[in-house]
């Protein structure tokens, strides 16, 4: 048995860059509308995420609206995106509760907290997890939080970048630390699409793969024996 030995963050980086091509950071979505659209992405797919969202902003127009909703209302718009009846009482809550503590629905205050303090700021909210929080603080703001989703767990825990038994929700802070912050959005990206596409959850594509002789799982899973420290 192979013992696992984390593969470099930076080779990781180096090996991954010409595969997916450059990543330049923009803006998403504005705070408020990633805050909605990641919670209505919770255990369902982008696409049907997407789908949700563009119906409750067809049905009502602006987050505000939506604040001020029936709950029945909000959940017969995201139906399509699933557990609707849990997720539109958290929408509203947490849309109302960002009115309350800030006096108007922005989220732009969180830009000048120290990354910590953004964190905590944002799980407070119903609904509100470290994946959620991270999205929205690196997807709006450009902060380097690194969400972890299915994807980048298990490409992190194959390469052994954590350890087989750290959840997802305990990855974050973890693989932010091994990460220089410049780099966390690069990173993060990489690695879902290196998941979607060769580090499948089933059947990965490891002999194709450019990490596989960094990869202590890519190196069992192909037979070879990884080089001997000196």
């Amino acid at each position: 048995m192979i013992t696992k030995s984390p593969a470099g963050t930076q080779e990781i980086l180096a090996r991954l860059a010409p595969v997916y091509g450059p990543l330049n950071w923009k803006q998403r979505r504005d705070p408020v509308s990633e805050l909605v659209i990641t919670i209505l992405s919770q255990h369902t797919s982008d696409a049907n995420a997407e789908r949700a969202f563009g119906q409750l902003v067809d049905a009502f127009g602006s987050m505000e609206a939506v604040a001020d909703a029936e709950v029945g209302a909000i959940a017969n718009c995201i139906r399509s995106g699933g557990l609707a009846q849990q997720k539109a009482p958290r929408i509203k809550t947490a849309l109302n509760r960002i009115i309350q503590e800030r006096g108007s629905l922005n989220l732009d205050f969180l830009r000048e907290l120290p990354l910590a303090e953004a964190k905590a700021w944002l799980k407070a909210l119903p609904g509100v997890g470290p994946k959620t929080a991270a999205v929205v603080l690196c997807f709006s703001f450009g902060m380097p939080a690194m969400p972890v989703d299915t994807h980048v767990h298990r490409v992190a825990r194959r390469l052994g970048l954590i350890g087989d038994r750290v959840t997802a929700d305990q990855a974050h802070d973890l693989l932010e630390s091994l990460v220089s912050p410049e780099d966390v959005y690069r990173f993060h990206v990489y690695l879902i699409t290196h998941g979607r596409r060769v580090c499948r959850s089933q059947r990965p594509l490891c002999d194709s793969c450019v990490l596989a002789d960094i990869c202590p799982t890519g190196l069992e899973r192909l037979g070879v024996q990884p080089p001997r420290t000196p």
